[in-house]
């Protein structure tokens, strides 16, 4: 059946541009493809194949392919000659990494498939998918994403479910077209403060992780669902603790001077700090109180604060509170916090 199918596509030539061999199993990509040089669809998904082909190098005008459920163990560095490629599918293969070169070639890919693989990491090189729209990695081994990831400004939908992340880099807040983002079933205890800048997003699935607390402007995020059952989030419990003051060393007493002086655009300091990359890497760590709005170096206390989620946001079943991470810089400053803000115990 399949020689049959192939045989009729090659009758057609240049004028053939669908090709659709599914389930034949077969166990070798035919090399007779470099025939059909017009070929737009190329379908050999529940096959046998455990590498493609070097003619296929030759379809320049290919914009889908097919590969899923095959027997690939890299994403194959003939994908680079694939310059018309859109949408490539290489789900439950045995992929366990990408070959050099491979990602160079698909400018104009929109959408990636890698579920269902045994992926461990990402190369840099993924960043050279410019165009890419939709990403999806679920049920891979991932511990990390690159970077270099968060750098393409076209991807819009990104899904890592079932991996083993255990965090997501501070770049993320680059991805200023994405509007969906699963993240099922990982290790991740925290979002980074870059999170809040997603200004796009509008769904959001965290189930099954370990985060405890959000970061500060989470609750500003326009979502549409969000989902977060299965993570140990903190619950408004508050007991009493003893008062403790505050005892700055040196350099936070410092820091906290140049900071709020340069914050002033005190001429001197600004001029002065210029010649001074230590003081500049030192105060680049800073943050801002959340009471009083000034700067401080070391975190005196971390606090959270209980805000009812959005009315506009398809919440998880009993998600009443989303408890965001609150930064004080004193004493002072936390007797004068609101009622829904509470220290951090430290057990």
């Amino acid at each position: 059946m399949a020689e049959r199918l192939l045989v009729r596509a090659l009758r057609g030539g240049k004028s053939t541009k669908i090709v659709t061999l599914n389930g034949k199993k077969i166990t070798k990509m035919p090399s007779t493809l470099e025939k059909l040089p017009g070929l737009k669809t190329l379908d050999l998904q529940n096959n046998l194949i455990p590498k493609v082909c070097p003619e296929i190098s030759t379809l320049t005008q290919l914009t889908a392919l097919n590969l899923g459920n095959n027997l690939l163990e890299e994403v194959p560095e003939e994908m680079k000659y694939l310059t018309s490629l859109k949408k490539l599918h290489l789900f439950g293969n045995r992929i366990h990494r990408f070959a050099s070169g491979a990602c160079d070639g698909l400018k104009n890919l929109i959408l990636l498939n890698l579920n269902n693989n045994l992926l461990t990491w990402i190369p840099e090189e993924v960043s050279r998918l410019k165009s890419l729209t939709c990403l999806s990695i679920n049920h891979n081994q991932l511990a990390s994403i690159p970077r270099q990831l968060c750098f393409l400004e076209n991807l819009s939908e990104l899904q890592l479910n079932y991996n083993q992340l255990i965090c997501i880099p501070e770049e993320i807040k680059f991805l200023k077209m994405l509007q969906k983002l699963l993240l099922v079933r990982n290790n991740i205890d925290v979002l980074p403060e870059g999170f809040c800048d997603l200004r796009n997003l509008r769904i959001l699935d965290i189930a099954g992780n370990i985060i405890q607390i959000f970061p500060p402007g989470f609750q500003d995020l326009k979502l549409r669902e969000f989902y977060c059952e299965g993570n140990p989030l903190f619950l408004k419990q508050p007991v009493s603790a003893v008062k403790q003051e505050e005892v700055w060393n040196l350099q936070e007493i410092t820091s906290r001077f140049i900071m709020n002086q340069l914050a002033e655009k005190n001429p001197f300091l600004m001029q002065a700090i210029a010649w001074y990359p230590q003081v500049r890497n030192t105060i680049s760590r800073g943050r801002k109180c959340t009471i009083c709005g000034k700067s401080f170096l070391t975190t005196w206390l971390e606090c959270v604060e209980f805000v009812p989620p959005s009315k506009n946001w398809k919440i998880s079943r009993n998600l009443q509170l989303v408890p965001l991470r609150i930064l004080i810089c004193s004493y002072k400053c936390f007797s004068q916090r609101g009622p829904n803000l509470f220290g951090i115990a430290q057990v």
